[in-house]
């Protein structure tokens, strides 16, 4: 889809009030582009896989908005015009000026890819399918992964630490269950080393999509890894679907806040002395996460590794 896209170039001391006034003239979402770090507290609420090295901060800031139909431009441009004149009188707009392109869908999706490069983990590739295979992976364990829009390149801490920890445990008869399977990566690798089975289960259907694209890139069949589109914190039928006291390893690499709901219901899906192997917990939340666990009664804690700022606890159903 083909979508008309204007961009104001402006300051990034004006950029909130500009974004309000386009919002105050019926605009609902915009784009934010600047040399602006994220701030430390913002990289602890959320998953990031790659930080882009950025220019030096002159306080230049492009704020984008797109319409799909561009036809009552001559409503919603006079407006917007005017509005930025008016905050001339309060703030520094800086130029203030908009240009008008042309973009599709596919060029939101797609930029990102130049940030995503091979890397080793514990003697694991991930490549993204899109890069050539290199002599050097030759005798190594490759796993080629394209997340599409969901979580899951294999580059953020939370995603290595589960990774080394499925590479410590999983065994040829393992069946293991991914909670927050975004791109599938955690089962496939689980499915590579040798495990017998796997369910990957995740609420955003295109994580659920990426999962089976990957799966098929990595020559797995999808009688090996069930892939199902549901929230397990409210769906009793997704429970019922995943089965009960059938799984060797269930791993959750998700933020912690969602962690704290989970961890009660994990118990009913694992096997006796099976392993829950969590991650996404920011060094703040380690000590919420771990007392979670040890509440339900049903575990014991056997390791807590630990990667930056990023924590992943494993433990056993006693």
């Amino acid at each position: 889809m083909k979508w008309t896209r204007y961009r104001i170039k402006t300051t990034t001391e004006a950029a909130e009030l500009v974004i309000a006034m386009l919002v105050e003239n019926g605009i609902d979402g915009v784009e934010i582009e600047d040399n602006v770090g994220i701030s430390e507290d913002d990289k602890k609420r959320m998953f990031i896989d790659f930080l882009p090295v950025l220019p030096i901060d002159e306080g230049v800031c492009f704020v984008s908005f797109y319409v799909e139909d561009d036809s009552n431009e001559s409503e919603f441009m006079p407006a917007i015009k005017e509005g930025l004149e008016e905050l001339r009188i309060f703030t520094n707009v800086g130029e203030g000026t908009i240009v008008k392109s042309e973009t599709e869908d596919k060029d939101w999706i797609n930029n990102w890819k130049q940030f995503f490069k091979s890397f080793e983990v514990d003697g694991i590739v991930i490549k993204p399918t899109w890069e050539e295979t290199k002599p050097e992976y030759e005798g190594k364990m490759l796993i080629e992964i394209d997340p599409g829009i969901a979580f899951g390149t294999g580059l953020h801490e939370t995603t290595q630490l589960c990774m080394k920890q499925l590479n410590k445990y999983v065994q040829p008869d393992t069946k293991i269950l991914d909670v927050g399977c975004g791109s599938g990566i955690l089962s496939i690798i689980a499915l590579k080393m040798g495990a017998m089975s796997a369910v990957g289960i995740d609420i955003d259907v295109n994580a659920t999509v990426a999962t089976r694209e990957n799966l098929e890139t990595n020559n797995i069949p999808l009688d090996k890894c069930k892939v199902i589109t549901g929230n397990i914190l409210e769906d009793k039928s997704i429970e019922d679907e995943i089965g009960y006291e059938c799984y060797d390893i269930v791993a959750a690499n998700i933020l912690a806040d969602v962690l704290l709901p989970l961890t009660p219901i994990v118990p009913a899906h694992l096997k006796k002395g099976g392993l829950y192997i969590t991650s996404g917990i920011i060094d703040t939340k380690e000590a919420e996460v771990r007392a979670a666990i040890e509440a339900t009664g049903e575990f014991e804690i056997v390791e807590i590794t630990r990667q930056k700022d990023w924590s992943s606890i494993t433990a056993r159903r006693i």
